[in-house]
């Protein structure tokens, strides 16, 4: 049978059943839960409220940071007790946690109530995985080492206004602490028509914000600035964001096509990880400190109130008091206006899994004492939009309190001001800035 053949069979069997998705990690994992989710209702099954009244339980794994694989072995114990009165409840584990054997294994040891694994290289094949699980009612256990073509995917967006486009998949960059190359594989691009054609749809249903994804979007094959400029000609498409850049492969041509674009937000996602070059060079990541903030100067210089954000670690193994004060140093210098900061988490397989640790009291001050440098830079970029009007697309409505983002992606809480036109979810208004409270600005409908 082929996969249609699987969801016609499935339908006749479950239709009208519950599914519930977990999603762990990144936007990449969003992405492919959608994916999923409409795998399940073409197979007839309906979104549960939560896990206890699901039929089916989806846990679609990162294995980035250890706090997420705690959360997903947490889970699974709570459903095994779930599943001893609910004997026909479904458990399904996917993605990049499981393409690890270590984590098959212990599934198989101590989550036996588990149905289907698969892993990222073969989410197509869930509806056959799944299929000869109700049939045979053994485990099913799929999981390809790597993948040399594309599949053809279910998509949906996240909100009818908003939707993540891959124009990617896997890494090439092996940085020491990283297991992406191992669990998503090596870069693989889409083809420019695919892509543009998937983002034509969205935008013929209504999307108005597009958020292209890729590990390395740089480094996309058919070159990431001539995509992005031929997205912006795209009719109905108001915001362009993507994510993630690196910067050893950042170009001026990135930065003049976010420049020259209608469309194309003044945000860019730049993960620095550590101001040291020490570290750096032990991270493999390609660049230096001196490097970095050559970039970002010029990124600012040429793109007016733009809106970087970042990634930073601390505790890499090795690291000592003056490379974290680089890190601070550069920190201080970008005023980034958004930023993700880890502590570091060791992860089986990767180079730097094997080196001497940071103790972790040391670490814990030093990530106490980025944060409050992080945090005056989200306060003093804030505060440059004061008193100005901006346009802000609205995803929350709380009563007469919506709450959207600026082209900057910056949250802002707002209510109706006197006379101001009706408004609703998904609409574009001018919101003129009344507040700055350092993680989202306040403001009033005009």
């Amino acid at each position: 049978m082929n996969c249609i053949n699987y969801i016609e069979e499935i339908h006749k069997l479950h239709a009208g059943k519950k599914f519930y998705i977990n999603t762990f990690g990144c936007q990449m994992n969003v992405r492919d839960s959608l994916s999923i989710q409409e795998l399940l209702k073409s197979m007839g099954y309906i979104p549960a409220e939560n896990m206890e009244n699901a039929d089916i339980v989806v846990f679609n794994t990162c294995c980035v940071r250890e706090n997420a694989e705690n959360k997903v072995y947490g889970n699974l114990g709570r459903l095994k007790y779930l599943k001893q009165t609910k004997k026909d409840l479904k458990v399904v584990v996917a993605g990049c946690m499981v393409q690890r054997d270590s984590v098959i294994e212990k599934i198989k040891k101590t989550h036996r109530h588990v149905d289907v694994i698969f892993g990222t290289f073969n989410l197509h094949k869930f509806p056959e995985l799944l299929y000869t699980n109700i049939t045979s009612g053994e485990t099913v256990i799929d999981i390809w080492k790597e993948a040399d073509e594309f599949q053809n995917m279910p998509t949906a967006s996240e909100t009818p206004y908003k939707a993540s486009v891959n124009i990617m998949f896997g890494c090439n960059n092996f940085c020491s602490y990283c297991v992406v190359p191992y669990v998503r594989g090596r870069e693989r691009s889409r083809a420019p028509g695919d892509v543009l054609n998937e983002i034509e749809n969205f935008a013929r249903a209504g999307v108005r914000e597009i958020l292209l994804l890729g590990q390395n979007v740089n480094s996309y094959a058919y070159g990431f600035p001539d995509l992005l400029r031929a997205v912006d000609k795209i009719e109905g498409i108001k915001r362009i964001r993507f994510i993630s850049s690196h910067p050893k492969d950042i170009s001026d041509d990135l930065i003049y096509a976010i420049r020259d674009s209608r469309n194309v937000c003044a945000q860019l996602h730049l993960p620095f990880q550590s101001g040291s070059n020490a570290v750096l060079k032990k991270m493999n990541r390609n660049y230096t400190k001196e490097k970095y903030l050559s970039i970002i100067k010029k990124a600012k210089n040429e793109i007016p109130d733009l809106a970087l954000s970042t990634d930073i670690i601390v505790g890499f193994p090795t690291e000592t008091e003056a490379d974290f004060e680089d890190t601070l140093d550069v920190a201080r210098q970008a005023g980034f206006g958004a930023a993700f900061t880890f502590i570091y988490s060791p992860r089986e397989g990767t180079p730097a899994a094997k080196w001497p640790e940071v103790p972790p009291k040391i670490v814990q001050n030093r990530f106490d004492r980025l944060i409050k440098v992080v945090n005056d830079g989200f306060f003093n970029f804030n505060k440059s939009f004061v008193g100005r009007t901006v346009e802000v697309l609205i995803d929350e409505l709380n009563g007469d309190l919506f709450t959207g983002r600026t082209e900057q992606n910056s949250p802002v809480h707002f209510k109706a001001g006197q006379g101001a036109a009706p408004a609703g979810l998904g609409d574009f208004v001018s919101v003129k800035i009344t507040g700055n409270k350092s993680f989202y600005l306040t403001g009033e409908l005009v």
